[in-house]
């Protein structure tokens, strides 16, 4: 097949995703709105960056138009890099960027001309391909992503108008939980037209996420890093009723290490000899740290199926989660995992506490735990599905 992956290049959750299908051969090409430099097999590479992803490109640069937007960008970033507050400015405006950056992006397609174009979530990827690819005899893929309905979709007028746009434009969808798949008839998209739900880097590969052979200390994990969803305050403010109870627990943060308001967090509260903040660590680093820990906590307001609580899953933690909907597609309270109020501390303490005490309570879990990973969450399994899936859509759907 030929594919055209409209997606972040950055991004490992896309990556995972697009490497199998360059490692079976198909010719893959990516366009990236994020600045990258993939060690994938592709057949090509183009990088469309849009203002607060990375520089503009040095064409779109020299125009006024865009000079005064990267001034407003400028003027309105300085100095604010709360994740809320940037995920605020690129509601407002990337929507007015994008559709002069649609143009550009329907050459590519023209010139290409691929079996299929994959856009790996609806903002901003899947909005740029329904506004340059309108009417082209292409078939279009959208993965949905679990915060794109939730947090993104209403949040401004025009993030509204784009999203159902979107929807209506794609031709198949991608989700990661049933409950965007339901969704998505909300926002224009086709009930007859067909949903794949897998999780969305492809699943897990188990020969790098496995269970340690001996039950590790008690090390609670947060890999959520600092995001607009993530209830970061919810979780540092927990961690004193944990050690006060716990003592001897630690937590360890990645993607935090040199962040102000994690660091200003800890100190705050007092707990830097509890609490390790570390860098961005690859795959196979994750899944050393999941393995040297009994619990992974993921506190957040939206999801869909976060990868990094899968992997979690794989490498035998017990899962405490925030109890929304999507995660309830995986969590059960009490048989594998727990699910706590979103913006309160006191019950994820409790939580904490629980799983920390409780040696059969996790022991039950990563049993469980083992077994849904195997039957949902497999890579080997999932991505040969999900090939199947795309070949089905060549040919389906062409607009003419």
């Amino acid at each position: 097949m030929k594919l055209l992956f409209l997606a972040d290049g950055r991004s490992p959750i896309a990556l995972n995703w697009i490497r199998y299908f360059a490692e079976e051969g198909d010719a893959v090409h990516l366009v990236s709105l994020y600045p990258c430099a993939p060690r994938l097999p592709l057949t090509s590479l183009r990088v469309l960056p849009v203002p607060l992803t990375g520089a503009l490109p040095k064409r779109a640069a020299a125009s006024g138009e865009t000079a005064t937007l990267r001034k407003r960008v400028r003027s309105l970033g300085r100095g604010l890099a709360s994740p809320r507050v940037v995920a605020a400015l690129r509601h407002w405006l990337l929507p007015l960027y994008l559709p002069r950056l649609a143009p550009t992006f329907r050459r590519i397609v023209e010139s290409i001309r691929p079996d299929v174009v994959h856009a790996m979530r609806i903002p901003y990827e899947g909005m740029l391909a329904a506004l340059g690819m309108e009417g082209l005899p292409v078939p279009l893929l959208v993965s949905v992503w679990g915060n794109d309905f939730t947090l993104h979709g209403g949040s401004t007028p025009a993030m509204r108008r784009l999203t159902r746009r979107t929807l209506a434009r794609a031709d198949a969808l991608h989700t990661d939980c049933r409950r965007d798949a339901r969704l998505a008839q909300a926002w224009d998209f086709d009930s007859q037209k067909p949903v794949l739900v897998v999780p969305g880097a492809g699943g897990i590969q188990r020969e790098i996420f496995f269970p340690p052979q001996e039950e590790p200390g008690p090390v609670v994990v947060n890999p959520r890093g600092l995001r607009a969803y993530a209830r970061t305050d919810t979780f540092f403010q927990a961690l004193p009723r944990v050690l006060e109870r716990f003592p001897q627990a630690r937590f360890v943060c990645p993607s935090m290490q040199g962040a102000a308001e994690a660091e200003n967090r800890v100190r705050k509260l007092g707990l830097e000899g509890a609490v390790q903040l570390l860098p961005r660590l690859a795959r196979p680093q994750m899944a050393e740290l999941f393995r040297s820990a009994q619990v992974v906590t993921s506190i957040t307001t939206h999801d869909g199926t976060p990868n990094t609580l899968l992997e979690a899953l794989a490498c035998g933690c017990f899962p405490i989660a925030g109890d929304i909907e999507s995660l309830r597609e995986w969590v059960t309270p009490g048989v594998n995992g727990l699910l706590v109020p979103p913006d309160d501390p006191k019950a994820l303490a409790e939580a904490i506490l629980r799983a920390l005490n409780d040696a059969g309570l996790r022991a039950a879990a990563r049993e469980h735990n083992q077994a849904l990973i195997r039957e949902r969450a497999d890579y080997a399994v999932v991505m040969p599905r999900a090939r199947g899936f795309i070949g089905r859509l060549r040919g389906r759907g062409l607009r003419g």
